[in-house]
């Protein structure tokens, strides 16, 4: 066991309690800050978050609080796992608590509707500069349950400032959780992000009864429209061929466990979004984020076919069978 911390981790649904886990699992003590009263009894009595990770049995030194003065109190590093539409109301009361030496650790993969911001924007608009300037960014292919059962998972922690990257790396590596440090912000957060989108179409394709083929189809020209809108606001070309780009996306295109992915199953099967989203205990990002990217694109001058077609599906009740006719009949033309 490692004495590490404390460290407060922000937001109890899954993958923010699968990193109160694994922190506290490698000899971390942990504080789990949960908007549900239910979620902090059921921690803090039972030692399992059982509306949002249930069955995997959390260690005495992890305490959930829905305090976030109590949870932040002489913490070192924070880890903020909250819906990306949620975050900068978040990040406002958390503004107002963290001390200035924090490390403030973003794992959310979104993008703001209303500004199109991505997590490290509104970091920059709403903390203190000297906060802003050392945050780290986590991204990569990550199911909370895995991780949970210890199944060896990789991801990539990016930052403009090496020393705060660094310290976050060793903080929250475990023998079965690999980090690699990354400088690249912006491609880490908008592959976390993109990502999503592509897997709701993966979805789709799958819940219309399409075979491999289709599936990887959609993988590879999803990673060309994500790399597209990638360059085009300055991320380097190669990210997302790492973690972050090409591993999150064939984790959440094709893995059983991806809500993104189930959502499209459930829409290319006929069921309508507002019936899915009432239906989900959990947050699916690439519903909003399918928005996001959509506007993105157009401000970029950047053409996301596929992306694209997941907003008119999700926004405009658009037939997903359509979807991949428009898609297969658009004019011939060279891959690159």
């Amino acid at each position: 066991m490692r004495e590490k911390g404390p460290v407060a981790v922000i937001g109890a649904g899954a993958w923010g309690t699968a990193i109160a886990w694994s922190l506290a699992e490698n000899g971390v003590n942990t504080r789990l800050w949960a908007l549900e009263p239910e979620v902090v009894l059921s921690v803090n009595r039972d030692r399992e978050n059982s509306v949002f990770l249930p069955g995997v049995k959390l260690p005495d030194n992890l305490q959930a609080t829905d305090d976030l003065g109590e949870a932040t109190e002489n913490v070192k590093l924070v880890v903020f796992v909250v819906p990306s539409q949620f975050m900068r109301s978040m990040l406002e009361k958390l503004a107002k608590v963290l001390p200035d030496d924090t490390v403030l650790l973003s794992a959310v993969k979104g993008i703001e509707t209303e500004t199109l911001a991505l997590p490290a924007d509104m970091i920059r608009d709403v903390m203190p500069k000297v906060i802003a300037d050392r945050s780290c960014y986590l991204s990569g292919p990550t199911f909370a349950k895995e991780l949970a059962n210890k199944v060896p998972t990789a991801a990539a922690i990016a930052s403009k400032n090496l020393e705060a990257v660094k310290f976050a790396q060793y903080i929250l590596s475990a023998p079965y959780f690999r980090l690699y440090t990354h400088g690249d912000v912006v491609g880490v957060e908008l592959g976390g992000a993109v990502k999503n989108v592509m897997a709701v179409a993966a979805g789709i394709s799958d819940g219309l009864g399409f075979g491999h083929n289709t599936r990887a189809a959609l993988i590879t020209r999803g990673l060309y429209e994500m790399t597209k809108l990638g360059v085009s606001m300055g991320a380097d070309e190669r990210t997302f061929a790492g973690l972050s780009g090409m591993g999150d996306l064939l984790l959440t295109c094709t893995g059983d466990l991806s809500r993104n992915r189930n959502v499209g199953m459930r829409l290319g099967r006929g069921e309508k979004i507002d019936e899915i989203k009432k239906s989900m205990t959990a947050v699916a990002e690439g519903v909003s984020t399918a928005l996001s990217v959509y506007h993105l694109a157009e401000k970029q001058k950047v053409d996301m076919p596929i992306a694209s077609e997941v907003y008119r599906v999700i926004y405009e009740g658009k037939d997903p069978g359509a979807v991949v006719e428009g898609l297969m009949s658009r004019s011939l033309k060279s891959e690159f």
